[in-house]
């Protein structure tokens, strides 16, 4: 099994995928309820696809796969995601 690193590893395919950065968004774990930003999630990947768990509870928070053409996110462990819109509005 591959060595997990933290979250900030994830930002490229975060980036491509939302289309800005993604780390200071805020997630929320669906089953311990821990708050706090992507970038501080455990990650694991990027081969078949990016994982990023919650620190505190080791919960699959989000996947990310990139196929020919295409990329694929599921976000099966987060209860909320919560990003600033862009100029403050």
């Amino acid at each position: 099994m591959q060595q997990p690193v933290d979250g900030n590893a994830a930002a490229g395919p975060l980036a491509q995928f939302f289309g800005r950065d993604m780390t200071a968004a805020q997630g929320v774990c669906a089953q311990c309820g821990m708050n706090g930003p992507l970038g501080e999630t455990t990650v694991y990947g990027p081969a078949p696809g990016t994982v990023l768990c919650c620190p505190n509870c080791d919960n699959v928070l989000m996947t990310l796969v990139e196929a020919p053409g295409r990329m694929m996110v599921a976000m099966p462990g987060l209860g909320l995601l919560e990003t600033p819109v862009q100029g403050g509005r």
